[in-house]
């Protein structure tokens, strides 16, 4: 896409910019069906005048943000060239990552082009600039917590990356644990054999396997013991080597299970901790050891803390809302 900026003398000192769609991509893959995506683009730059014609867009306005628009097409360009169609999800998310980044060389389209894995025609990728962040410190760290609220892709983006290592063969197995503390972790009262007492606190888990793995594979991979679904109690006195081992909803751990897991590792494994410091079940008085942790293992080498916001959320829009509303609610009891 060629660009021509221009500036236009007037009281405001507007900006114009304009934009030549090459002819191999038809405008409607620009623009959206029914210009769907042009509306996303006005409605997010309300002061910002936009017209089209023929392949040329022109863009007038204050400088500023005819500068985000000139990028905005500038990253959705970089996305049509790589053959992944645009979306109105896509479009707003590049958006919000423009406006929120603060870094010049943040890229949308590196964000939306980056694939983690794919099955069964589903791609896995980060969908905001903090998710790829996240992953990218998942393949440069032996040790990654994944800290924030519902819906941020955490524990989603973390499977992905463990399933892409058994794949490449980078490890021999995945462990996937996560405390059962509605149980006490006990889980002896309950009825049933051990997989049936502890499946109400795992389904989450298999729920994302199923979504990342031929269903067929999976019994067979869990009875071989190449995938491990276990309760974090199970986790003691073992050396974990040659594995992913994700520790879930960890927030719920006290700070004798953190270190408990913390000591699993072994060689040539990789751990991720995910969890919502602000989500802890644990009985009253007991500190977390998700929070402890941050302030224990601030600054060892290996070690990288990934923070995600509600600006992460990839749920439905109204979650990120939701989560909002519950913490300035916090705030305003004094919680």
């Amino acid at each position: 896409m060629t660009q021509t900026p221009t500036h236009q003398p007037s009281a405001t000192d507007e900006a114009t910019a304009r934009f030549t769609v090459p002819a191999k991509h038809p405008m409607v893959t620009v623009l959206g069906s029914g210009d769907a995506l042009l509306r996303v683009i006005e409605q997010a730059f309300p002061a910002t005048d936009i017209h089209v014609r023929g392949n040329e867009i022109r863009a007038t306005g204050d400088e500023a943000e005819v500068r985000l628009v000139q990028r905005l097409f500038d990253e959705m360009m970089l996305v049509l060239r790589t053959g992944q169609p645009l979306t109105e999800d896509a479009v707003e998310r590049s958006i919000a990552m423009l406006r929120g980044s603060g870094d010049e060389d943040a890229s949308p389209a590196q964000v939306l082009t980056q694939n983690i894995l794919s099955n069964r025609g589903k791609t896995i990728r980060p969908k905001t600039l903090n998710q790829k962040r996240y992953v990218d410190a998942i393949d440069q760290h032996t040790v990654v917590f994944g800290i924030g609220p519902a819906g941020t892709g955490k524990t989603y983006l973390a499977m992905a990356k463990a399933v892409q290592a058994l794949q490449s063969k980078q490890v021999n197995r995945i462990i996937l644990t996560r405390p059962a503390v509605e149980a006490g972790e006990r889980l002896g009262f309950l009825p049933g054999t051990l997989y049936e007492k502890i499946d109400p606190y795992l389904r989450p888990l298999y729920d994302a396997l199923h979504d990342m793995l031929d269903p067929d594979s999976i019994p067979r991979l869990l009875s071989a013991g190449t995938i491990e679904v276990a309760p974090l109690a199970y986790m003691r006195g073992r050396t974990l080597n040659d594995a992913f081992i994700i520790l879930d909803e960890a927030q719920n751990t006290n700070p004798e299970q953190m270190k408990m897991f913390l000591t699993r590792l072994g060689f040539e494994s990789k751990i991720v901790i995910t969890g919502d410091v602000t989500q802890v079940d644990l009985p009253g008085g007991t500190v977390s050891g998700l929070r402890q942790v941050q302030e224990i293992l601030d600054g060892v080498d290996d070690v990288h803390f990934s923070r995600l916001t509600t600006q992460d959320v990839v749920r439905h829009k109204l979650v990120g809302r939701i989560v909002d509303a519950y913490d300035r609610y916090d705030v305003r009891i004094g919680k």
